[in-house]
């Protein structure tokens, strides 16, 4: 039985979904792409979608099967015991130094083609961006698959509109170009645009609250998959097509300058107004499920009961008022120490890796049949793009194991004061 109020059903599940993985990628990870390999980038992005797709399957299964507002870090534990839950779920939380501030960044960029803004200014906009997070997910969840759907429908007419008005398919610009000698090009590409799939485990958060889980939850997960993948590959052709890309510090702006040069001046309030909503939405995502695995964890008793209540409308608002306060507190800090977006999506994919590649070994371990067999072929796939990512996996690797040491004392501490205690 569901703990939290069933009120999701399919096509609110897709426009949550499709927004949590076009949201801040859509707008600047084509043009990072493009930058790294060239046109061999749109080969690159229908790898990653083989790649995906049965991570995604996988998810679908374990979903299906096990709705549950832990997500993730709950199958993980499900499949490897509680210590392993524990370091996946602080892993997770820990996206947020890196991964929250990478997206609001992206967000608060598309304001910046509009207004000359200051650093308080963009860091007024960031908390503005988080307190309607705030506001909005304290209201029932079917509310936020209906404003996500919305803005879903908002980007696929947008990317739809560069391909009426540029004229595209060009014959300058194939849709698969010869990749000849460039294969080498594609690991620093995908080592970016797995970015843009990074969402599914959040999405799994969100199980509990769909109103037929076992048939709704992994059609709204694949149709998801889907159908982002095919919108990014369509930007990525009106990206290379128009040469809106070269140089990562301003690759932010690929899709403002694309709509310009179709739109003229007008072009900017669009791409503006879109780009945002868009961001907004797939943080939004984001937010929402960090808050229900910090109120799932607290409801089984692993975090402080406070966490665990629910307001009027069913949802966990404490949870999630502490995840926004966190999420501020980590934004001031990117700031100060001047990081980059493309550092701080790098840094942010490490994390995602190794959470998909617990995830699908999960699957290895709880599924049976073909659905095993698959998760096992997908757990080499995600450690095959671990690989990928080279001295930045440096990073998750340095955290998980650093989180691995501090929760062995914190049990050696533990089983230090049970055998102290006096006999009852």
């Amino acid at each position: 039985m569901s703990r939290l109020d069933q009120e999701l059903g399919l096509l609110q599940g897709i426009g949550l979904l499709s927004t949590s993985l076009l949201g801040t990628g859509i707008f600047v990870v084509p043009a990072l792409a493009a930058t790294a390999a060239g046109d061999a980038s749109l080969w690159a992005w229908l790898l990653l979608i083989a790649l995906v797709l049965p991570v995604a399957f996988t998810f679908a299964q374990l979903g299906r099967r096990f709705p549950h507002a832990g997500g993730a870090p709950h199958l993980i534990g499900r499949a490897f015991g509680a210590r392993l839950e524990r370091l996946s779920a602080l892993l997770f939380l820990a996206v947020l130094p890196v991964g929250l501030p990478a997206a609001l960044y992206i967000a608060s960029g598309f304001w910046e083609a509009l207004f000359d803004l200051g650093r308080g200014q963009i860091l007024a906009i960031h908390l503005a961006t988080l307190g309607a997070m705030l506001w909005l997910g304290q209201r029932p969840a079917k509310a936020s698959g209906l404003v996500q759907s919305l803005i879903a429908l908002a980007i696929i007419a947008t990317v739809a509109l560069a391909w009426w008005l540029g004229d595209l398919p060009r014959a300058s610009q194939p849709l698969l170009p010869p990749l000849e000698s460039r294969w080498h090009l594609l690991p620093a590409a995908l080592g970016v645009m797995f970015w843009c799939f990074v969402g599914i485990e959040a999405f799994t958060h969100m199980g509990e609250e769909f109103k037929h889980p076992q048939r709704d939850f992994p059609l709204a997960l694949l149709l998801g998959v889907l159908l982002a993948g095919l919108v990014y590959w369509a930007c990525s052709v009106a990206v290379l097509s128009f040469g809106t890309y070269g140089d990562v510090r301003s690759d932010a702006g690929a899709l403002p300058r694309l709509y310009e040069l179709l739109l003229g001046e007008r072009a900017r309030w669009l791409v503006a107004v879109v780009g945002y909503l868009a961001c907004f939405a797939s943080i939004n995502v984001y937010v929402q499920g960090f808050a229900r695995l910090i109120w799932s964890l607290a409801d089984e008793g692993k975090l402080p009961a406070a966490l665990a209540h629910r307001n009027r409308h069913g949802v966990p608002g404490r949870a999630l008022l502490l995840v926004v306060l966190c999420c501020a507190l980590c934004v001031l800090l990117a700031g100060a120490f001047d990081l980059s977006v493309d550092d701080l999506i790098r840094y942010a994919n490490g994390n995602f890796v190794v959470i998909y590649l617990l995830s699908m070994a999960a699957g290895w371990a709880l599924l049976r049949g073909f659905w095993r067999w698959l998760a096992g072929f997908a757990t080499l796939l995600c450690a095959l793009v671990l690989a990928m990512l080279g001295a930045d996996a440096g990073y998750v690797l340095g955290l998980f194991a650093v989180l691995a040491l501090l929760d062995a004392a914190r049990g050696l501490r533990a089983r230090k004061a049970l055998s102290g205690s006096p006999p009852v």
